[in-house]
C-alpha cells in the first residue's frame, strides 16, 4: 500500500475554508493594529477578529467532542494554521495560547475536570486560555532534576486546596480581553520546593478571577505585534485541591506532551510566513524590472533563489503533515518528530524570509513592503515555545542519548489504535 498525501474531502474543504477565512477576514489585521504604539492596544483590536474565529470554529477545534467541542485531529488543525498564518500571526497566536491551556485539560483532565473546566470555552469561545509556564528566570530547565533549581512557583496542599506563589512571563493571553485576568490559567508549578520535578511538577488550572491573580507588566515584542506577553504574579492564589491535572510529578509529561503538539504546529505557522514573502517576491520578481531591460526573474540568481525558496517551504510542509500525523498516531506520546520540525521549520522560515528580502533589495527593510514585518514575525519563532538553542536542542538530546533510543523512531513510528 503506498503513503497517501491525499487530502480528504472535509480537509479540502477546511483548508480552503481558512483559506476564505483569513483572505476576507485576518486580511485587515495588520493596518488594524499598524494604528497603535502599545501592545495592550494592539491586543484588544484583535478581539473582533478573535471572535469572529470563534463563530468560524476554530476554537470549537481545539475542545473534546464529550463537552461539546469538535476537536479536529492535529494534521486538520495544521491545513487550518499554515492558511491563517499566511495573512496573520495575531489572532492564531491567541488561538495556540487558549489551546496551551485547553489541551492539557483535554489530553489529561478527568471527565469531571473536562466538563468543569472546558464547558465555559465551548459556551463563549471568546474566552481566553493560557499556560503560565515561563518562569521570570526562564523555562529551560523547568524539569531539572535538582531541587534548587528549575521552576520557583510553588503549590502548598493546605487542607482541600491548593495555595499558589510565583511569578511568571512570557504568559500569552494572560491579560485577557480586560486587561486584568484571562478566564482560565494552566499554571504549571512544584508542590514541594525539597523535592526535583520528577516527584513534584504540577499542572494547576486556575480561574482567572481567583483572588491573588496579577498582571504586574507587559513584554512589548518585536514581531507577532498584537500577541499579548504579559508577566503574571501569582500571590497567595487559592484553588480547589481538585484543580490538579493527575498528581504531582505528573507536570513533566504534561508539559513536554503540550509543548509537542505546539511544536508540530507552529511548522504549520513557519509555512504560512514563508508563503507570503515567497508570493510577495515572486510577484515583485515578475513586475520590476530594477531600471533593467526586462523583469527580474528573468536573471537566473533570482530564478534560483526563488527556486531554492520553494522547495524549502514544500520540504517543511511535508515534515509538518508527518509530524501532526504523528503526534495524533501516538495520541501525544511521540515527540521526537515534532520537535525537530519545530526547529528545522522556524530556522528555515527565517532564510526564506531573509531570502525574499534578498530578492526585492533594500527597500524590503523599509515600510515599502510587508517583508520586514514579515521578518520580525518569522524571527520568533526560533526563539519562543521553548527556544531552539536551549529547550528544543536539548529535548532532542535527551531523546536521542535514553539507552531505548532508536534511530528509526522518527520517520518510522507506528502506532497501534
Amino acid at each position: 500500500m503506498s503513503i497517501d498525501f491525499n487530502l480528504s474531502a472535509d480537509q479540502i474543504a477546511l483548508r480552503d475554508g481558512a483559506r476564505a477565512f483569513a483572505n476576507t477576514v485576518l486580511k485587515d489585521v495588520r493596518k488594524t493594529i499598524a494604528k497603535y504604539s502599545k501592545p495592550d492596544e494592539r491586543f484588544y483590536a484583535i478581539k473582533p477578529f478573535f471572535e469572529q474565529g470563534v463563530d468560524a470554529g476554530f476554537v470549537k477545534a481545539l475542545i473534546p467532542r464529550e463537552v461539546g467541542g469538535t476537536d479536529i485531529a492535529t494534521l486538520d488543525f495544521a491545513l487550518a494554521a499554515e492558511e491563517l498564518t499566511c495573512i496573520d500571526v495575531n489572532v492564531p497566536s491567541a488561538l495556540l495560547g487558549s489551546g496551551l491551556c485547553i489541551k492539557p485539560v483535554a489530553m489529561f483532565g478527568s471527565e469531571e475536570q473536562k466538563k468543569r473546566l472546558l464547558t465555559d470555552f465551548v459556551e463563549d469561545g471568546a474566552r481566553l486560555g493560557a499556560l503560565a509556564f515561563t518562569e521570570v528566570t526562564g523555562g529551560a530547565n523547568f524539569d531539572s532534576p535538582d531541587p534548587r533549581f528549575g521552576v520557583k512557583t510553588f503549590a502548598t496542599l493546605e487542607g482541600d486546596e491548593w495555595v499558589i506563589n510565583g511569578e511568571k512571563h512570557y504568559t500569552t493571553n494572560g491579560t485577557g480581553w480586560d486587561g486584568k485576568h484571562c478566564h482560565l490559567y494552566a499554571v504549571v508549578c512544584r508542590t514541594d520546593a525539597t523535592k526535583n520535578a520528577e516527584e513534584s511538577l504540577a499542572v494547576i488550572m486556575v480561574p482567572g478571577n481567583a483572588p491573588g491573580v496579577r498582571v504586574t507588566g507587559l513584554l512589548d515584542t518585536i514581531g507577532h505585534r498584537a500577541t499579548i506577553s504579559p508577566r503574571m504574579a501569582f500571590e497567595n492564589v487559592r484553588v480547589p485541591a481538585n484543580n490538579i491535572l493527575g498528581k504531582p510529578g505528573d507536570g513533566i509529561k504534561i508539559v513536554s506532551t503540550n509543548f509537542a503538539w505546539t511544536a508540530a504546529l507552529i511548522g504549520a505557522a513557519c509555512v504560512g510566513v514563508m508563503r507570503s514573502a515567497y508570493d510577495y517576491a515572486l510577484q515583485y520578481a515578475r513586475a520590476d524590472s530594477r531600471s533593467g531591460p526586462h523583469p527580474i526573474i528573468e536573471y537566473p540568481t533570482v530564478g534560483y533563489m526563488l527556486a531554492d525558496m520553494k522547495m524549502k517551504i514544500e520540504a517543511c510542509r511535508y515534515m509538518t503533515w508527518k509530524a501532526c500525523h504523528q503526534y495524533d498516531q501516538s495520541k501525544g506520546a511521540e515527540h521526537e518528530l515534532a520537535v525537530m520540525t519545530k526547529v528545522f521549520c522556524s530556522e528555515t522560515c527565517v532564510s526564506v524570509v531573509y531570502d525574499a528580502m534578498r530578492v526585492v533589495g533594500v527597500d524590503s527593510y523599509t515600510d515599502m513592503h510587508p517583508l520586514a514585518d514579515l521578518m520580525n514575525d518569522a524571527m520568533c519563532f526560533p526563539l519562543y515555545d521553548g527556544g531552539n538553542m536551549g529547550a528544543r536542542r536539548r529535548n532532542l538530546h535527551s531523546i536521542i542519548k535514553n539507552p531505548s533510543y532508536d534511530s528509526l523512531t522518527a520517520p518510522y513510528a507506528t502506532f497501534g489504535a
